[in-house]
């Protein structure tokens, strides 16, 4: 079962942070880590998955999502901080879940037809 996700992705430690919203958190990542797609995250090389939640409703990640983008950067980086002090990449530890199905409908996917406007992977928005 997938669930709605928002999620924060570092450059580095204290670097840049981008934050994002997808139906498919496994799969997302990945596209950021192997710059599947032009945008902010492959421009600032925020490949480390620093924080995530998940939600059983698209609407409320959404909303999330955008509560989070308003926030001040200290804030951001206290959420980090408060839930990973040591800013270990979470998505291997994601990925190793015993429901991580993922990577192959990743890797199959067409990106080139998704367009140089794609940015995220929700339909509900």
């Amino acid at each position: 079962m997938l669930f709605a996700s928002v999620y924060i992705l570092a450059s580095r430690r204290n670097g840049t942070l981008y934050t994002g919203v997808t139906s498919n958190l496994e799969a997302r990542v990945w596209q950021h880590k192997n710059d599947a797609f032009p945008g902010f995250s492959r421009k600032y090389g925020c490949k480390t998955l620093v924080w995530f939640e998940m939600h059983d409703d698209i609407h409320e990640a959404i909303r999330r999502e955008k509560q989070i983008k308003e926030w001040r950067r200290i804030w951001k980086l206290e959420l980090i901080e408060r839930e990973n002090p040591d800013w270990r990449d979470l998505f291997s530890e994601l990925v190793e879940t015993p429901s991580s199905s993922i990577l192959p409908e990743a890797r199959a996917l067409n990106l080139q037809s998704l367009g140089p406007g794609f940015r995220r992977d929700d339909k509900f928005s």
